[in-house]
């Protein structure tokens, strides 16, 4: 019998499973063919499948309304999408057809949310929750948004020097704010105390000698958010515990206090074999924040989630062809494809994120082990291990076999674009800093000028589809 590689999966995992299935022993992807789309548009390509966009929304919302229900909380519950996740104009207004709320991170973001205002695809009434750290730039923008007219407008300090910044911009405005509780790390961190926020055992006095004298910003949120996610683990509910006693402290003392901020977190399949009770965690996370306001005789606050990899990660694929296979010594293979798995899915690379490998063909040949290469001459660029079993299996490329192989990873929809830089944009919209050469004359005297300005809005827009050219 011919250990082939569907056989493999067939009994390691489920298989069909949501989103993957065969057809004509070929891989299709939420019933599309990818053999279809790789002879229409060669190798490499990503795609981004909208309707996942949406399909992950309605699961969370119904997800937390069936426990909001459930439980008898008096809250209600908004999805915020973090624009930072993914920034392309095809995938914020297709998450925007689903109503959210949207989460800025810098100051490019501002004329996001104005550009998306001028193409009607947002009112003056949407929620901006304004997160990150203020730059002048951006407190100067969010001012101006709500000075234009948006009235659900929050600043979320990050920083307890933003308050007097801010102050002083907003002049007669009036505002809302929120306030980030820095959370403690991990333990294997490398670090104690997230550099963002502001530390607990501050909040109480902040407030009272710093926020509360301001007869024009009204506090209405407390913002936490653990970095590694929301996990069913000892550390996660330790820290929101902690965040559930400061929202309870922070109640008693400001009137105006009305919504908690879970930030984001939720993960994304990164394997066939990946096991998250959603349902189980959200009952969980209501269940504890009515039961801590009920002890405290305090209202349920309204439930804020700023989703972005979860609203757009399983959406992305980016898919290959094996351009050769080579044996470099007895033991291992390496599959060179045809490009750079450094600039497609840096995540892979930095911090070492592991995503949904298969083939796209050749299901029905034997498997090996193998190691995944760029085509760059960086010695850094490869893939050689899944999160669930430390090995990547691929079938073999038989002899006779004229097809080349095609490879495809999957989930990829969120943050690969800017953090490679593609086509010039970059995380959370910062723009890349001016870029100044220094010479020196024949007489040794210095020379100096700007090689090129920093990034403008209307350049970012262009690369992401908001504008022409």
């Amino acid at each position: 019998m011919k250990n082939t590689y569907f056989n493999l999966i067939d009994q390691s995992f489920y298989f069909p499973q949501e989103g993957f299935d065969l057809r004509d022993n070929t891989l299709t992807f939420h019933g599309i063919s990818l053999k279809h789309l790789i002879d229409k548009y060669g190798t490499p390509f990503r795609f981004i499948y909208l309707p996942k966009i949406g399909d992950q929304i309605k699961k969370a919302r119904n997800l937390f309304n069936r426990a909001i229900k459930k439980n008898g909380y008096k809250g209600n519950y908004n999805y915020c999408y973090c624009t930072k996740c993914n920034h392309f104009s095809h995938v914020v207004s297709e998450a925007l057809k689903h109503d959210v709320h949207l989460e800025t991170s810098s100051s490019f973001d501002i004329d996001l949310i104005l550009n998306l205002h001028n193409e009607g695809k947002i009112d003056k009434k949407r929620i901006i929750v304004n997160n990150g750290y203020k730059t002048e730039s951006y407190l100067e923008k969010i001012i101006s948004l709500i000075k234009f007219g948006f009235t659900n407008v929050v600043i979320v300090l990050d920083s307890k020097t933003e308050l007097d910044r801010l102050v002083k911009l907003a002049g007669d405005t009036k505002i809302k704010i929120g306030v980030r509780m820095a959370i403690n790390e991990e333990p294997q961190s490398a670090y104690y105390t997230s550099r963002l926020g502001i530390r607990s055992n501050e909040m109480l006095e902040f407030y009272e000698k710093e926020i509360k004298p301001q007869p024009n910003v009204e506090l209405t949120m407390l913002h936490f958010f653990v970095d590694s996610g929301i996990k069913d683990s000892l550390y996660y509910w330790g820290e929101f515990q902690r965040a559930l006693k400061l929202y309870g402290e922070l109640s008693k003392a400001c009137k105006t206090l009305k919504s908690l901020n879970l930030g984001g977190g939720f993960p994304v399949r990164n394997n066939l074999g990946f096991e998250y009770d959603y349902d189980y965690m959200i009952n969980e996370i209501v269940k504890n924040i009515k039961e801590a306001c009920d002890a405290d005789g305090i209202k349920h606050p309204d439930i804020f989630t700023e989703f972005g990899k979860y609203t757009v990660g399983e959406s992305g694929a980016i898919i290959f062809k094996v351009l050769e296979q080579k044996m470099q010594n007895d033991n291992e293979k390496w599959y060179i494809i045809d490009n750079s798995l450094m600039n497609t899915i840096p995540d892979a690379w930095s911090i070492h994120e592991k995503f949904i490998l298969l083939p796209i063909n050749k299901w029905n040949n034997e498997h090996e082990r193998a190691n995944i290469g760029g085509i760059s001459c960086d010695h850094s660029d490869y893939y050689n291990s899944e999160d669930f079993n430390q090995a990547v299996m691929l079938p073999k490329n038989e002899e006779g076999d004229a097809e080349p192989l095609y490879l495809g990873f999957f989930h990829t929809g969120a943050y690969q674009d800017a953090i490679s830089g593609y086509g010039g944009i970059k995380h959370c919209l910062i723009p890349s800093p001016k870029h100044v050469i220094i010479d020196r004359d024949e007489k040794g005297n210095i020379v100096d000028y700007v090689y090129r300005n920093e990034q403008s809005a209307e350049e970012m827009f262009r690369l992401l589809g908001y504008k022409e050219g």
